[in-house]
């Protein structure tokens, strides 16, 4: 039997669909467009009103003097290392609380799930005031450590998203492996940890980026410019200049989306099935 074509009104509605899509996705990409086009034009075409969009000479210098305005490699390095911290502690606690919440019975643990999850409804301005005087009392002020040891003690929002995820997973293999004699620990590490690959790439992507992109943490805690990150280089680059080399500081931060993109490229896939698969589970 051969397939029936759409009808008219869903066609219609497909195009308007698409339309509006297009419209939105044009809006999120002009102000990267404009990004790299300045990053590629000298500083008095950069500064030209109206704005020329297309850049005449192109400058590709621009990305090399920007590396040298500012100890951008420095800078990246420090930034790279805190991902790295970050992303591991992230991932290492929030998957055994995910484990504990999902798998173990144990009593109060619905309670204790419910209050996790109500530290997200407090906004950081409220936790920002007493966490500076925690890592002041601990001497941490003009330090990384406030930055990436407290992703060794998890975050609601991973332990919520790898929560779901686990709850997906077959029980049968659990009590599978304990009748096979298994400890709690040898079941997260032999059954549970290698099925979450989907769940664990996707709490270690948003957490790259999150700490990628942060700059109100090292604002508040970091104060020699030997840690700074690419964020807070930036912000100093741009107070150190006047904001005069706008040609600059576009192609820096260029420089610094640049990664984030060609990540997200390589891992859409993973990360798409990632988010399908942890599902909404009570």
């Amino acid at each position: 039997m051969a397939a029936t074509s759409p009808s008219r009104p869903g066609r219609l509605v497909s195009a308007a669909s698409t339309a509006v899509l297009a419209l939105f996705a044009g809006l999120f990409l002009f102000p990267f467009a404009w990004m790299v086009t300045t990053s590629l034009k000298e500083l008095p075409q950069a500064m030209r009103m109206p704005p020329q969009w297309i850049p005449d000479p192109v400058r590709w210098e621009n990305f090399l003097e920007a590396t040298r305005a500012i100890p951008f490699w420095s800078y990246a390095v420090n930034t790279l290392t805190l991902c790295v911290l970050c992303v591991a502690g992230t991932v290492a606690s929030c998957l055994l609380a995910a484990y504990g919440f999902a798998r173990i019975q144990w009593r109060g643990r619905e309670a204790l799930f419910a209050a996790t999850l109500a530290t997200m409804m407090i906004p950081f301005p409220v936790m920002m005031v007493p966490q500076y005087g925690i890592y002041r009392s601990l001497g941490w002020i003009g330090t990384s450590l406030p930055l990436w040891v407290p992703a060794f003690f998890g975050s609601a929002y991973s332990i919520f998203l790898m929560r779901q995820f686990l709850l997906t997973i077959p029980k049968e293999l659990q009590e599978a492996a304990e009748i096979d004699g298994a400890s709690q620990l040898q079941t997260f590490l032999h059954v549970i940890l290698p099925l979450s690959r989907p769940v664990v790439t996707v709490v270690a992507l948003f957490t790259f980026m999150g700490v990628w992109n942060d700059f109100m943490g090292p604002l508040i805690y970091l104060t020699d410019q030997r840690d700074f990150t690419l964020a807070l280089g930036l912000q100093h680059f741009q107070s150190k200049h006047g904001g005069t080399d706008m040609n600059l500081l576009m192609a820096a931060s260029t420089l610094v989306v640049l990664p984030i993109v060609v990540l997200f490229f390589f891992t859409q896939k993973t990360f798409i099935e990632g988010i399908a698969v942890t599902g909404i589970k009570g």
